[in-house]
């Protein structure tokens, strides 16, 4: 086995025969170093930031930190190592708030040499894909991170937000192949997933992701790009990264619209494109990201609820004193046999639908339970060249508003 897929693995136990049975079962593998060997949490922790081991096999009873919070500042300070924990029993509640704080595997105790062995092996090949995805991503230094992601005609990022105020209009689906169409060489897109309680971006792209955007909340006022890295999914066929909601939907509320503003607002300085796929409620994220953005794609359908629900929104950006020429209005699943046109929604509610996307509900759903992006499957699918055309017109509508009168558009975000 070559030395570049040595995994790596530091040892934490305060069973000194526990200990020394865990490090004679993993020593005896050829695709394994044990870099390290510790008695406690804290000294687990410092020999993590020294060692940078890919793989941590902590017990769970340490004589001086609980291992959830050992775990926690491990895959804080290191954020590509994977934590296997060995616990007498695994419950359900427990799992969960082992995974929140970065638990990759869990083992009863004692552990069986086949299972220790596997759980090692998986947990590496995945701690050395995260290393590698990070050394693609970020430079030698923070200074040239800044930028490493060369941006548009701007020093900044763009916000584009899509939303819908009726539920199924297939907002993830035009906000994942959006954010495709608008990445490049030049100018690297970046979608965040602000439905925080039944996000789908990470399932739309077929990734499992161990960090979401709940990591970054409680580190807004100290972001820099390791700490970004460290939570993004790079999805390797289109380029585009990735920030996934919460796992589990109670933790929605953990991420404040203060925090997820200051959030979008960072990732302006490392991408050309930060779209944003966001929920139909409005709640406090939801109007976070409507004050960040600097374009809203407003999608509706030629259902008559959808359309009412458009209504009632822009009457209420309205009443916010916001930019109609920040809105871009998308009519999404159109069908040429409904009588409900383009031009009579646009004539009804006073703001012009700029792009139809046809209906394919085959091709749609056929992606996403693959979690490939129809962009792409193939460049000839109507679909797909609705896509391109709107990315182009996001990009006309920026250079415009960019040359405009600037001091149109007004904000609204409330404060903490």
């Amino acid at each position: 086995m070559e030395n570049s897929e040595i995994i790596r693995v530091l040892i934490v136990d305060g069973n000194v025969e526990s200990r020394e049975k865990t490090r004679s079962l993993l020593k005896m593998e050829k695709g394994m170093e044990i870099v390290g060997v510790s008695r406690g949490g804290r000294e687990a922790i410092d020999l993590a930031q020294e060692t940078e081991p890919d793989v941590v096999v902590l017990d769970a009873s340490l004589p001086d930190m609980d291992e959830i919070e050992v775990t926690e500042a491990i895959c804080r300070r290191v954020p590509f190592t994977q934590v296997v924990i060995l616990a007498v029993q695994v419950d359900p509640n427990y799992m969960r708030r082992a995974m929140l704080a970065g638990a990759r595997d869990f083992i009863v105790k004692p552990p069986m040499t086949d299972e220790l062995r596997s759980a090692v092996y998986r947990a590496g090949g995945l701690a050395h894909e995260r290393r590698d995805n990070s050394l693609r991503v970020l430079p030698q230094s923070a200074t040239e991170a800044q930028h490493a992601r060369p941006l548009a005609s701007t020093t900044l990022g763009k916000i584009i937000q899509l939303y819908s105020p009726k539920g199924g209009s297939g907002c993830t689906t035009l906000a994942t192949n959006l954010a495709i169409a608008l990445h490049s060489e030049k100018t690297h897109s970046i979608l965040v997933d602000a439905n925080l309680q039944y996000g789908d971006v990470a399932v739309f792209f077929n990734e499992v992701a161990y960090h979401s955007v709940l990591d970054l909340a409680p580190r807004v006022n100290d972001l820099d790009p390791e700490v970004i890295a460290s939570v993004t999914v790079n999805h390797q066929k289109s380029g585009v990264d990735i920030i996934v909601a919460p796992n589990r939907p109670e933790m929605a509320d953990k991420v404040s619209g203060e925090e997820f503003y200051k959030v979008l607002q960072y990732l302006r300085r490392l991408y050309g494109y930060i779209i944003v796929d966001t929920p139909t409620e409005l709640n406090d994220v939801t109007l976070s990201v409507l004050d960040a953005a600097d374009l809203v794609v407003l999608v509706t359908t030629q259902e008559i609820s959808s359309i009412k629900n458009s209504r009632l929104f822009l009457s209420v950006t309205d009443g916010l004193h916001f930019d109609r020429q920040r809105i871009l209005f998308v009519m999404n699943r159109f069908d040429k046999k409904v009588a409900i046109s383009p031009e009579k929604v646009t004539e009804n509610l006073k703001q012009e639908i700029v792009s139809v996307i046809p209906a394919d509900e085959a091709c749609a759903v056929r992606a996403a339970n693959q979690g490939i992006p129809f962009v792409l499957e193939s460049k000839t699918y109507p679909l797909t060249k609705s896509i391109f055309n709107l990315a182009e017109i996001i990009r006309s509508r920026l250079g415009s508003l960019e040359t405009g009168d600037a001091t149109q558009m007004k904000v609204f975000r409330t404060e903490a």
